[in-house]
């Protein structure tokens, strides 16, 4: 599997599209809002650029959320400025993400978005320049020390490549309590290799005292096998199990399946940002939500509240790409009819969270 070449969310505005089923993602920014309003203030009054301020947002997505973080931006520093005074800088905004993500979704969303900043903003609301930057963030993307501000969300769990299992990950897709060693271990390397090299190239493209603030879906648990990590997939791979056992899927194909994902908890973050040096880590973080923040929690066939068909379109949108590719098209709907059903079981029966580690960060 390409991971640069299938990885993306689902595109669109449809019923299955990551814009429609982002909630949680949108939930978790408003949890980590605090953060990052902090640091963009503390950039302000360390840096006070006067002229321009450039802003990247590593692994837009496409969306309602695609622009949030960044227009919540402009507002902090803009009230900033007020207190002190000051002119408002002008904003540089970069959106990235992998190729293959829905781009033209975004900007046909651009006219009203400058509109409604301009409404919010006031007249002294400074040109705002907005460009697209296809690519991995495992390289560089941006000219050296250009940017002064980086924010990603729910991007860095995912991995640049499948990791290179040694031995068959017999009925998984992702780490789960019956990986081999062997699995967990080559998951974790892959983490610590990318990592490191999305700190390194982020590092020579932030000023000094540049801020970054990164919000990761990981674990609490130093265990990387633990449910609070891999309990969503190990759901999945319940029900692509279910439909080898029919016939349905070929035993080979779900063999050679891995999510190109990890899970990392705050001393794994915290641990590749002192080995790669180039930052001082400002704050360190884990938050919760609960999976019921999918959706609308309606389902619009039956009109009543069903969480279980929410999460399942919540990652239909995130994995879908991922399955398509590896399976076909022909099962996908028949592999989702099965995960809504187990996770409306779970849910009912337990309570369960995806869990974010958050890390605020200054360039040396």
């Amino acid at each position: 599997m390409e991971v640069v070449q299938v990885l993306h969310m689902n595109g669109g505005i449809g019923e299955t599209s990551y814009a429609s089923n982002s909630s949680v993602q949108k939930k978790v920014i408003s949890l980590t809002k605090p953060i990052t309003e902090q640091a963009i203030v503390d950039l302000y009054h360390s840096t006070s650029p006067t002229s321009a301020l450039c802003i990247a947002d590593l692994g837009c997505s496409s969306g309602p959320n695609a622009l949030l973080v960044v227009s919540e931006l402009m507002e902090i520093v803009h009230k900033t400025c007020k207190k002190l005074a000051h002119r408002p800088p002008e904003f540089q905004v970069h959106l990235n993400d992998l190729p293959g993500n829905d781009f033209n979704t975004i900007f046909r969303f651009l006219p009203s978005f400058q509109e409604k900043m301009r409404k919010q903003l006031g007249l002294d609301f400074g040109p705002c320049y907005v460009t697209a930057v296809p690519g991995s963030f495992y390289g560089r993307l941006f000219q050296s020390k250009s940017l002064h501000f980086v924010h990603s969300s729910y991007s860095l769990m995912w991995l640049s490549q499948v990791p290179k299992v040694l031995e068959t990950n017999k009925g998984n897709i992702y780490m789960g309590s019956t990986s081999p060693p062997s699995v967990l271990k080559a998951y974790y390397e892959q983490f610590q290799k990318d990592f490191s090299l999305f700190l390194k190239c982020r590092s020579e493209e932030l000023v000094s005292g540049g801020r970054m603030v990164l919000t990761i879906l990981g674990r609490k648990s130093d265990d990387p096998s633990s449910k609070e990590g891999c309990y969503i997939w190990e759901l999945l791979a319940t029900a692509l199990n279910e439909m080898v056992s029919e016939g349905l899927i070929e035993e080979e194909m779900m063999d050679s399946f891995n999510i190109p994902q990890y899970t990392p908890s705050p001393t794994e973050v915290k641990r590749e940002v002192e080995k790669e040096g180039s930052f001082i880590v400002d704050r360190l973080e884990v938050s919760s939500v609960e999976w019921s923040a999918c959706g609308n929690n309606i389902s619009p066939s039956n009109g009543f509240k069903d969480d279980g068909y929410n999460v399942a379109k919540c990652m239909r949108a995130v994995a879908e790409p991922l399955l398509a590719s590896h399976f076909g098209e022909a099962i996908i709907d028949e592999v989702f009819r099965r995960y809504k059903e187990i996770i409306t079981d779970r849910m009912a029966k337990e309570k369960t969270e995806f869990f974010n580690v958050t890390v605020s960060m200054i360039r040396k």
